[in-house]
């Protein structure tokens, strides 16, 4: 590998998740990305108290994205062979703990949207 792609990428994550299960969770991403944009726009503000929730999940998202990915890659903690791999497991926490402020967010959104937007009316 002399070159790093985006088509070496999804080749490598293929072929550690899966085909369908890869495809799933970029379909699934693209899904809440999307709805998280609506929000964004829908609402024209951040709303501070969903965005606290939504931190206060972080540290749940990125726990369970380092075990999601031990399962699926039927590695163990035991596995990690140096530096390279800390740096990985770091980079999905981070990713994990992103993703799931953002779906949290949107969740929240979604969820309370029309009983905040009908109180903005009063």
């Amino acid at each position: 590998m002399k070159e790093l792609t985006v088509g070496t990428m999804v080749a490598v994550f293929e072929e550690m998740f899966g085909l369908a299960l890869f495809w799933i969770m970029v379909l699934v991403a693209v899904a809440i990305t999307a709805a998280y944009l609506y929000v964004l726009i829908r609402d024209r503000r951040l709303s501070m108290r969903k965005f606290l929730w939504a931190q206060l999940a972080m540290p749940l998202g990125a726990v369970a994205a380092v075990l999601f990915v031990q399962a699926v890659t039927h590695s163990d903690f035991g596995d990690i062979g140096g530096p390279v791999d800390v740096m990985v497991l770091l980079g999905v926490a981070v990713l994990g703990a992103i993703g799931i402020a953002i779906l949290v967010y949107t969740a929240q959104s979604l969820a309370r949207g029309v009983r905040d937007a009908s109180r903005r009316a009063l």
